[in-house]
């Protein structure tokens, strides 16, 4: 590892870094000020994923003027988190929605099942 990394280099991965914590920060409160499941899925989903990109840039910019060369590994990351947020976000409002569902106290407060509002076969 050679020394310290020239300024105009620094000063982009400090502004991303910010960037990153405003980004999480930003998350922190958006799932604190929500009051509903539903409502507290959308912060983290979006302003943690922007977080993670901007980690990942900031990352991806220091290392490679440290090695002289291109470095991707962080890369193999936010690909990871960018496969992996939205399915799990999904997948979360699908459990709460079947909870809710389920519930007999809840019953006005779900929308029915699709297969209750469009009969089979009439989607032709």
């Amino acid at each position: 590892m050679t020394g310290a990394l020239p300024l105009w280099l620094e000063i982009p991965v400090v502004l991303l870094l910010v960037l990153s914590g405003v980004f999480t920060l930003a998350a922190a409160v958006g799932v604190l000020r929500f009051k509903t499941f539903f409502q507290r899925l959308h912060p983290p989903a979006l302003a943690f994923s922007f977080s993670a990109w901007c980690m990942s840039l900031a990352t991806t910019l220091y290392f490679s003027a440290q090695q002289g060369g291109l470095a991707l590994h962080a890369g193999l990351i936010i690909i990871f988190l960018s496969l992996t947020v939205p399915v799990t976000t999904i997948l979360l409002a699908r459990t709460e929605l079947f909870r809710r569902r389920v519930n007999p106290l809840s019953i006005g407060e779900v929308p029915p099942p699709l297969s209750q509002l469009v009969p089979p076969g009439s989607a032709d």
